[in-house]
């Protein structure tokens, strides 16, 4: 009874290894696309979105407008000048 334990759990554990798969080739890497410029932008949690720098937009019920921060890299919210 013990024996045909122990070669049952053998038998068991050999067929679990040979099943294994081994690890897929990788794939050759793609052409990386070329990076543009970063351009200043305004990130809008109520659309989803970013707004390029000078776009406009209702946030909150607040018309706004995504300008330049003074250090020019990146974007922020100002409300509309009258």
């Amino acid at each position: 009874m013990r024996s045909l334990f122990i070669l049952t759990a053998a038998v068991l554990a050999l067929t679990a290894c040979a099943s294994q798969s081994t690890a897929p080739a990788k794939p050759a890497e793609a052409a990386k696309p070329a990076v543009a410029a970063k351009v200043p932008q305004c990130y809008s949690g109520d659309h989803g979105k970013f707004f390029n720098v000078g776009e406009k937009a209702t946030l909150a019920g607040v018309d706004v407008v995504c300008e330049k921060t003074s250090d020019g890299k990146s974007g922020q919210w100002m409300g509309k000048k009258h």
